[in-house]
């Protein structure tokens, strides 16, 4: 079926039937919301949200045969399972003052789907369609789609004072969409940043996890600092930070730009790469030339980092991974087999491979002309790590030809020094004293032996 634009609209049999079941019943019944944008943008949907005229007891009345969970009954949501897939049905409504500026205090229920379209955050939003591709667009949000415009419906000031989160989500809709914000929304966003106070700092995380892997991640970091210094204030100092130094073209806030934008779209290498240089501003000294230094930022900034996660709720795995590239992200690692085979030791592959992202986005965000050598000797750190995970190459006690029984039945008596002479073992096999073979290892442990005091 042809809907605006000549988009086809792929819509699923389950939202069919709901659909057909409403209108057969006499009522209203339109698809409405993300999934009308998506399908405008020429992207799937994930949800099939409906709207429609029938009250809830007369929608849960329609589907009495099908499995039923009364998600949001007194806000007229009610969840129908459609060959195991959840449909919203949400009845046509207005809602009344957001006294803790999440949730209304209360809906009516209306016949109007305008009236419902209109409490909706962005015009891109407020669009609904039936089956036949016949957009309900009152305010205009295809046009806007097509125009790559974020816009609020109606009074910008309202929107946002009804539930903070719109200023999160303006940015996040910017970020991954490309869009730019309309000028007097945006200027809301900037006033009403403050209405963040109010919001779960969970809700926050959300928001600002799908921002950050966003393609244009960096035009909203660059035209909205104040909006992140609202929840995160160590932001601050990074903002109005100067880096007078030779291998800084940048001050400190468009340098995290630049390396953020350089980072692969991936939530723990963006918030390694956001939060790297924010202990910078704490350890800046300028010496007797007028270059900058920032001696000891990485543990500084690693701090930081910990702090600002805990704040926003992350994740331990996350907070952990992001805390240790932050902590790690300055270290000098010499193309050579035997020192990145001890770092894969130290990191693990995963982190390694990370650690390598964040120091490449690092200086992406540097003066050209100094940092080539540097992107140069990162490829070849690369690729050694690759040929030696390739390869099966020992680095890790797991990886030894021998184990902890081979050490007993080599004399060592069982406890803690079984464990110390594994590790020496490895140190050998490291330090490419002695290969990983079994019947050396064996002769190294037969000479440990020997040496070992009765």
């Amino acid at each position: 079926m042809k809907g605006w634009c000549g988009v086809k609209f792929d819509i699923p049999a389950g939202a069919r039937q709901v659909l057909q079941a409403l209108t057969a019943a006499g009522h209203e019944a339109y698809l409405v919301g993300g999934c009308v944008r998506d399908l405008l943008r020429g992207v799937e949907p994930h949800d099939w949200d409906i709207c429609t005229s029938a009250l809830p007891e007369e929608t849960e009345r329609y589907f009495a045969g099908q499995r039923i969970i009364e998600t949001g009954l007194k806000h007229g949501t009610v969840t129908v399972l459609v060959d195991g897939e959840p449909y919203e049905i949400t009845t046509y409504r207005t809602e009344g003052p957001y006294s803790d500026s999440r949730r209304p205090d209360y809906v009516r229920f209306v016949p109007d789907l305008t009236e419902d379209l209109a409490r909706r955050d962005f015009t891109m939003n407020a669009i609904a369609t039936d089956l036949d591709g016949n957009l309900r667009d009152p305010f205009g949000g295809a046009m806007d789609i097509k125009a790559g415009l974020i816009r609020c419906v109606g009074e910008p000031d309202q929107r946002f004072q009804e539930d903070g989160l719109r200023v999160m989500r303006a940015l996040r809709f910017a970020a991954v969409f490309g869009y730019e914000i309309e000028a007097q929304t945006a200027r809301a966003v900037h006033e009403n940043r403050a209405m963040l106070d109010r919001v779960a700092a969970e809700r926050i995380n959300v928001e600002l996890r799908k921002l950050l892997v966003g393609e244009s991640v960096g035009d909203i970091l660059r035209q909205y600092p104040d909006v992140f210094c609202l929840f995160w204030p160590q932001l601050g100092p990074l903002v109005t930070l100067e880096q007078h130094n030779p291998w800084h073209c940048w001050g400190g806030w468009e340098h995290t730009i630049h390396a953020v934008e350089a980072a692969p779209a991936d939530v723990t290498l963006r918030l390694a790469t956001l939060l790297h240089d924010i202990g910078k501003p704490a350890c800046k000294s300028t010496d007797e030339n007028g270059i900058d230094h920032f001696y000891g930022h990485p543990a500084v900034s690693a701090k930081l980092a910990d702090e600002m996660l805990r704040a926003l709720k992350f994740d331990n795995k996350t907070r952990e991974r992001v805390v240790l590239l932050v902590e790690r992200h300055d270290v000098q690692i010499p193309p050579k087999g035997q020192v990145i085979r001890r770092w894969l030791n130290r990191l693990g592959p995963e982190a390694f491979s990370q650690l390598l992202e964040v120091k490449r986005a690092d200086n992406m965000g540097q003066a050209p002309e100094k940092v080539r050598n540097r992107l140069a000797e990162l490829d070849v750190i690369n690729s050694k790590a690759e040929q030696i995970l390739a390869e099966g190459q020992c680095f890790t006690l797991k990886d030894l030809t021998v184990n902890g029984r081979d050490v007993i039945a080599a004399g060592i008596e069982p406890g803690p020094k079984v464990g110390q002479v594994l590790s020496e073992l490895l140190e050998q096999v490291l330090s490419r004293n002695v290969p990983n073979e079994r019947s050396a290892l064996l002769k190294l442990l037969s000479c440990k032996s020997t040496k070992s005091p009765k």
